[in-house]
């Protein structure tokens, strides 16, 4: 997805080459993995060239992030962010800068909902 996200649209051999060649997996992993993605409509097909399919996210990493945020909270039984923030704190993930954008976000949530 994240090829996707970062380059576009492109077909599976453009997907497998725009990642890391270390440890880059082979052409049908990639191609499974869309296939796999397709069912789940993650991504689609946009059109054919040749015989080459060029794929194209569906969803935005937007969307996705907070689907995961959202199950990740959901595993901790629906107690709220609060296990997850302090392990943010804890580990130094957590800046000012980000607790700030958070507050904006609670300041534009209260305004919005009032």
């Amino acid at each position: 997805m994240e090829a996707l996200w970062s380059h576009g649209a492109g077909s599976v051999r453009e997907i497998q080459a725009s990642l890391p060649a270390r440890d880059r997996p082979a052409y049908t992993t990639v191609q499974t993995i869309l296939t796999r993605l397709e069912a789940k409509n993650a991504v689609r097909r946009a059109k054919k060239i040749s015989n080459a399919h060029i794929y194209e996210a569906v969803i935005t990493r937007g969307a996705e992030q907070r689907r995961l945020v959202d199950e990740l909270l959901a595993f901790f039984g629906g107690r709220g962010a609060a296990p997850l923030m302090s392990h943010l704190v804890e580990s130094g993930q957590l800046t000012l800068k980000d607790v700030e954008e958070a507050r904006k976000a609670l300041k534009k949530g209260d305004k919005d909902g009032n």
